[in-house]
């Protein structure tokens, strides 16, 4: 059975020679594409958007370099799921998204000298 990948370009495994950094700025590139189309009440491309950073979600804890940081990338991924598609019991909030992320973002750009 063929599985059907959004990114098909890094389910070949090169998403394993980013940097931890790097992966998860990319998830959270796909959050902030979830978070602009609902808020602009897009639904259909907010859902898109989300499944896509649940892929590269998946990837991430997927990548054996990543095994010491199992618990926050489940925890982080249980918590993305509540709060975009089930009853936000962790109370979330777009904004807390954009900080968590967007850390990941900076640091990333500070180890690429950008």
């Amino acid at each position: 059975m063929e599985s059907n990948f959004y990114h098909k370009n890094l389910s070949d495994g090169s998403w394993n020679k980013l940097s931890f950094a790097e992966q998860m700025a990319n998830v959270g590139s796909e959050v902030e594409r979830t978070i602009k189309w609902k808020n602009k009440n897009k639904q259909e491309r907010s859902r898109l958007a989300f499944f896509r950073a649940l892929e590269l979600m998946d990837f991430t804890i997927a990548d054996k370099d990543n095994i010491n940081r199992l618990g926050e990338l489940c925890r982080t991924r249980e918590v993305l799921v509540d709060y975009f598609f089930a009853d936000n019991q962790y109370k979330s909030t777009d904004i807390l998204w954009q900080k968590y992320f967007r850390a990941f973002t900076w640091k990333a750009n500070l180890a690429a000298g950008r």
